[in-house]
């Protein structure tokens, strides 16, 4: 007997993203939409694009904020692999989505920030006003190193899909952008950030919604 595959998940262009985040900012409720993908899919870019369209009805909130300190990659033996699924504070990340479903009073998320490559605490105010919490990252639905208790916390997670060679190129130019020899770029990005690339593709079936970005 033949076993049925899973259906894909439903596919959305930009625009339609868009007006499926404005439905959910205008529920009157708090929704946490999580925007997952391989390195280089463009998760800051829709994160951009949704917080012009939808505007002061939504913030994100990046699950990049958890990076674990340079300093304790170093001592754990892990600061040639940061980015990988084990290099986060997880725990931490999955206490501020609680937090967000029960605020009733402002919080504030970390951010990550790429030109110092460590994350910088306390740097996101959210209002518990405010309906749409927008959080973004790689790993929203893997289910190892704790990273399982992610995606309970979210109303939907869009997956967002693109054409692996302009993925690969955006990485290298984004590691240029940041002061990082061409060398290193293109070592870092067909090793480590492939690896993880791997390991969230792993993941696509699980999505809620497929997002075609260009």
């Amino acid at each position: 007997m033949l076993v049925p595959m899973p259906s894909a998940p439903p596919s959305l262009t930009l625009a339609e993203a868009v007006d499926r985040a404005s439905a959910l900012a205008a529920s009157g409720e708090r929704r946490l939409l999580g925007l997952v993908g391989p390195p280089g899919a463009g998760k800051s870019t829709l994160s951009a694009v949704l917080a012009e369209r939808v505007g002061d009805r939504m913030v994100v909130a990046g699950m990049d904020g958890f990076h674990l300190a340079n300093a304790e990659l170093i001592r754990l033996g892990r600061r040639d692999r940061k980015g990988a699924p084990d290099t986060f504070d997880v725990d931490g990340y999955v206490t501020l989505l609680r937090r967000l479903r029960e605020q009733q009073h402002p919080l504030y998320a970390p951010r990550f920030d790429r030109d110092l490559e460590e994350s910088i605490g306390s740097a996101v105010l959210i209002e518990p006003h405010i309906p749409l919490v927008v959080t973004e990252g790689n790993y929203l639905l893997f289910d190892e190193h704790g990273w399982d208790a992610v995606r309970p916390e979210l109303d939907e997670v869009w997956y967002l899909q693109v054409d692996d060679v302009e993925r690969r190129r955006r990485l290298v130019h984004r590691r240029l952008g940041h002061g990082d020899t061409p060398e290193h770029a293109e070592q870092w990005v067909h090793t480590v950030d492939e690896a993880n690339a791997l390991r969230v593709a792993a993941a696509r079936a699980r999505a809620d919604r497929i997002v075609e970005m260009p």
